[in-house]
């Protein structure tokens, strides 16, 4: 991937990749290839496929070596690039030549989900270690017919990354507390040469992404259960006095220039160029972005809730966004192994390793002390559980997201 002198490329990987792209690569030496293939399970390799925003983003390659140094079972990191990959994967899957193992999304919201696979019959079912972890609540988005069939990697915060140093050039000493400061901190910043956000406005990915940062206090600390009335029939967006008033602060931060000019055109390469070279404040993106762009440039970057409005308690976004999953079609003898590399890195020390490495929230036992520095502004509220998964996640299918992020296009 090309690199940009003012930082590395976010770590978009599944949460904000485009669900287009050239097939960049050939089949891999995975499921489709190896049935031929047996024998003891405890030396047998597997190929793991990982999406990859650029070569920095080697932390699958690094828990699989610390695996292969451990136990001696070799593994074959497959990287695709990110605005690729979701292509790769199903369109591998279809021909019977996708990898033993890759990193797929949770539930039904994405063409690569979890559930969405499951049930065309290509994943396989995995045991009670990797149905162990998965956080309370969210079951449904790894099960089909009681069978677990993805196994959660980490908690993925997402948040408005924030460059308090930036903010303190032009006059914020803090981050808002609240929206109508948002709303004055978006003018200082204007009178001080920045903005205060950009958006990736041009990509229904990253818009579909801001608006759904913004329910998490309109919509979902009041009313956590929003998505199960949804699929009951009993709210509609268009109906929601939450999902309306997200749509409308969305109109009113375009309006008060809280975006960068242009916007509507944005690209996931300003939102690059914004942050690490220090002319917009924030950015709607995966948490591991900031630790990404503060390793790469220095800046101190941290994560932040999007501020509540009057009568809103603070709440944010924070769900296992990435899981691992196992071809159905690979061998048996592979199949066990990639188990008990699913069992390894389940445990408590792996997990946290792969949370360190991939700038991201263990999977459990999450406590404000033991974070990345940069999620301490929304530590209190992880450790609390005041934070609901994307919503995305649970809906029906892609073509909901897409039309939120089409229609927040519309809005700008």
């Amino acid at each position: 991937m090309p690199q940009h002198t003012a930082s590395r490329p976010l770590r978009w990987s599944l949460l904000a990749a485009p669900v287009a792209g050239v097939l960049i690569l050939a089949g891999c030496s995975g499921g489709g290839d190896s049935g031929a293939d047996s024998g003891d399970s405890a030396d047998k390799g597997f190929t793991l496929m990982v999406a990859e925003a650029n070569d920095a983003d080697n932390y699958y390659e690094q828990l699989t070596d610390m695996y292969t140094k451990e136990t001696g079972v070799p593994v074959e990191v497959i990287p695709y690039p990110s605005d690729a990959y979701n292509t790769q994967v199903t369109t591998q899957l279809q021909a019977g030549n996708a990898a033993d193992v890759m990193i797929l999304a949770p539930g039904t919201g994405q063409p690569i989900s979890v559930v969405t696979l499951a049930e065309a019959g290509f994943l396989e079912p995995l045991d009670d270690t990797s149905a162990g972890i998965i956080p309370a609540g969210s079951e449904a988005q790894y099960t089909v017919d009681d069978k677990v069939y993805g196994q959660p990697t980490a908690l993925a915060p997402v948040g408005l990354i924030y460059n308090s140093a930036g903010g303190e050039e032009v006059g914020i000493d803090e981050y808002p507390a609240t929206y109508d400061d948002l709303l004055a901190a978006c003018q200082t910043a204007r009178d001080g040469g920045k903005t205060f956000t950009v958006l990736a406005g041009g990509v229904p990915f990253n818009t579909g992404l801001f608006a759904q940062l913004i329910s998490a206090t309109r919509v979902y600390e009041g009313t956590p259960d929003w998505n199960e009335q949804r699929a009951a029939g009993d709210v509609t967006f268009a109906d929601s006095d939450g999902w309306q008033e997200t749509l409308n602060d969305i109109v009113e931060l375009n309006d008060t220039g809280c975006f960068q000019d242009g916007a509507a055109g944005g690209t996931f390469d300003n939102i690059t160029a914004g942050i690490g070279g220090g002319t917009s404040l924030t950015a709607a993106t995966p948490g591991s972005a900031a630790a990404s762009i503060g390793g790469a440039t220095g800046l101190d970057i941290t994560v932040q809730a999007f501020p509540p409005a009057d009568g809103q308690e603070p709440f944010t976004l924070a769900s296992a966004n990435y899981a691992w999953a196992i071809n159905a079609k690979s061998d048996d003898a592979v199949k066990t192994s990639a188990q008990d590399f699913l069992d390894w890195a389940a445990q408590p020390e792996q997990a946290k390793t792969y949370a360190d490495l991939a700038g991201y929230v263990p999977i459990t036992g999450v406590t404000a002390d033991d974070l990345l520095p940069s999620y301490a502004p929304i530590g209190d509220l992880l450790e609390s559980g005041a934070y609901t998964g994307l919503p995305n996640a649970s809906w029906p299918n892609p073509a909901v997201y897409d039309a939120l992020g089409v229609g927040v296009q519309g809005l700008l």
